[in-house]
């Protein structure tokens, strides 16, 4: 590791101050997620919750064939529980929408198709042209190690189009990640949706116009339907995106197993974490992406999973630690199918991703030879074992069903 580079470390959770969405570490050591993470056991949710609903109440319309707000769903991640939340607390009638990110899961179409019947809405569904979604990813991964950015620009897009579109002022997301990871905000701040973090964030700081002054061969029919609809449009409907995280207090876990018992969400086991639940939907996410968040930042997704399971007191720091050393560097099961997808050599591909490490957490040994010095070998060593990834539920015998030679890219059904 770099000797100019230091960092501190949470005294509770294993984040440091090195997190690429910014943490603060008070004098105390502990850091601004957990901070923020203790108001969950001290604000009046009760309170909270009646404070959405007389929210929400302005936005219900009489016309029951009317919809009264916009909800961003997945066959995966918190889709159930945002969807339990509206429709059975709430009482509202959303319009879903759907951003096809084309490495569909058998079991994340599953899931698709069975929360829309279970809960009985209609859904739209956006389909980019594949090969503009070939040619996009294939210039974020060069240009900024990302293979998520078409997904995460659609995902948090289309639900504004459709909004702005429409006429439907009112939507409906989960949690705030930065608020949940790094307390980059208070619950008590009631943060909406908002362009800025769009792209500062979820985009790495590129919006869709920026990606064609990268290379040539990316044009204006590639981009348009990325684009952020402007400000007029979005003050003339009124449109807001409200997080459901800052009226009731958020638990993926216990959340997630809610859903399992009511509703047949359907879990998996996956090879570098020990969570069950988030990202079922996708061959990628915790694959190919989670490795690039892992060669760049020094630490990938189980981190998140054990920081989490940490500040709700279900494992101590020692035991989050054993989980993430035991996951972080498990090796990839689908890395031939997105080579194929993306039509590239895996050697080519290795090459770019290894031009993706950093530095501070790689150490180059040979050409193609590294070692690993990331976060979580920086810390105090721990040598207790945890069963805790066993608490997990998977629906699933083991692993997400194997593809043949291709992603589901279109999900219609599930029989």
């Amino acid at each position: 590791m770099n000797n100019n580079f230091k960092q501190k470390f949470c005294s509770r959770c294993l984040y440091s101050s090195d997190h690429p969405l910014g943490i603060i570490i008070n004098k105390n050591g502990l850091c601004s997620g957990c901070t923020i993470h203790e108001e969950k056991n001290s604000l009046d949710w009760e309170f909270r919750l009646e404070k959405l609903k007389k929210l929400v109440n302005d936005y219900k319309l009489k016309n029951s064939n009317k919809y009264d707000c916009i909800v961003p769903i997945t066959g995966a991640n918190d889709s159930y529980f945002i969807l339990y939340v509206v429709k059975h607390i709430l009482g509202l009638n959303p319009l879903l929408v759907n951003y096809n990110k084309y490495f569909n899961t058998p079991l994340g179409v599953h899931n698709l198709a069975n929360l829309r019947i279970t809960f009985d809405c209609d859904i739209l569904v956006q389909n980019i042209n594949p090969i503009s979604v070939k040619k996009i990813t294939r210039t974020t991964l060069r240009e900024f190690g990302s293979v998520y950015w078409p997904i995460l620009a659609g995902h948090t897009v289309f639900p504004v189009q459709i909004a702005v579109k429409k006429r439907i002022p009112l939507i409906i997301w989960g949690a705030h990640q930065g608020l949940e990871q790094v307390g980059m905000f208070s619950h008590k701040h009631e943060v909406e949706m908002s362009r800025r973090y769009r792209k500062d964030h979820d985009l790495l700081g590129f919006e869709a116009d920026d990606l064609l002054s990268v290379y040539d061969f990316l044009n204006e029919e590639d981009i348009w339907q990325y684009r952020y609809p402007d400000d007029f449009d979005i003050n003339n409907v009124g449109v807001r995106g409200i997080y459901l995280g800052n009226f009731i207090r958020w638990d993926p876990k216990a959340q997630h197993e809610k859903m399992i018992s009511l509703f047949n969400y359907k879990t998996t086991k996956f090879n570098r974490t020990f969570d069950c639940y988030d990202h079922v939907d996708c061959y990628n996410y915790m694959d190919i992406h989670d490795l690039l968040k892992l060669y760049k930042n020094g630490y990938s997704k189980v981190t998140d999973h054990a920081c989490r399971e940490i500040r709700f007191n279900r494992i101590s720091k020692s035991e989050g630690l054993f989980l993430v050393q035991k996951f972080e560097n498990a090796k990839l099961k689908y890395l031939d199918l997105f080579c194929n997808w993306l039509g590239i050599e895996q050697s080519s591909l290795n090459f770019i991703l290894n031009e993706c490490r950093n530095e501070k957490f790689w150490i180059r040994k040979d050409y193609n030879e590294w070692e690993f010095n990331g976060l979580s070998l920086n810390q105090k060593k721990y040598k207790k074992s945890s069963t805790f990834h066993e608490s997990f539920i998977s629906t699933k015998n083991n692993k997400i069903k194997e593809p043949k030679n291709k992603y589901i890219t279109i999900g219609k059904g599930w029989p």
